[in-house]
């Protein structure tokens, strides 16, 4: 299994990283994980994009400091202040009509003893009003983590945001945002690992949700740098 770690120079690159990622696993069949701690952004999700006020929305996204993106995975808006950790698992597929549920199972079960191990004791679901709704998700006083999957031809692509501190932050612009797009959104549902009494450290959650995704298979670290 191929393990990426680092972050490309921009959020653009970044996301090249990710999709060269699950297009070599499309190629070669060989699974790949990757853990890391996205740029500052706000990224939007193609629902967003087409509603009245997106560009209100965008703006208000800028003012707070976060710099705009549209996203091809996922739903609602979602905030990374750079702190904040995403992870993406692409595996090979036979037939991309079945097994997605088996999938997000998967990697949701995964993601939660991560956060287990980082002493949170999150469970399945979300509350009311939060951010990116899903139905893959862990909360733990808050929404912690967002569930998403991409599925394309001889690959699919399971990936999410672990929010690892800065919920606060996030609320704060995210609340404007939703507004703007006319979406419910309660600020006080937005969690972390550190408000559920675990570790903000970006590092040590990121390496710790790869070795729960990675198991027990062999892997070869792949470095992304920052050119």
């Amino acid at each position: 299994m191929r393990v990426l770690r680092g972050r490309a120079a921009t959020p653009d690159a970044d996301r090249d990283t990710t999709a060269a990622m699950l297009e070599q696993t499309a190629a070669t069949g060989e699974s790949a994980v990757r853990a890391w701690r996205p740029h500052r952004q706000l990224a939007f999700g193609r629902r967003d994009s087409s509603a009245q006020n997106y560009d209100v929305a965008r703006r208000v996204a800028r003012a707070s400091d976060f710099d705009p993106v549209e996203r091809s995975v996922g739903g609602r808006a979602v905030a990374y202040t750079g702190n904040t950790v995403a992870f993406a698992r692409a595996v090979p597929l036979e037939d991309m009509r079945v097994g997605m549920d088996a999938r997000y199972d998967e990697t949701t079960r995964a993601v939660q003893r991560a956060l287990w191990k980082l002493g949170v004791p999150a469970r399945r679901g979300e509350p009311e009003a939060s951010f990116c709704a899903g139905d893959y998700s862990l909360q733990h006083e808050g929404k912690v983590v967002g569930i998403a999957q991409r599925v394309r031809k001889n690959a699919a692509l399971v990936s999410g945001v672990v929010v690892v501190c800065d919920h606060q932050e996030i609320a704060s612009v995210l609340d404007p945002v939703y507004a703007a797009l006319d979406v419910p959104f309660d600020p006080g549902s937005v969690g972390s690992v550190a408000r559920g009494g675990g570790s903000d450290d970006p590092e040590e959650v990121a390496r710790t949700v790869e070795r729960l995704l990675v198991g027990d298979r062999e892997t070869d670290i792949v470095a992304v740098g920052e050119h």
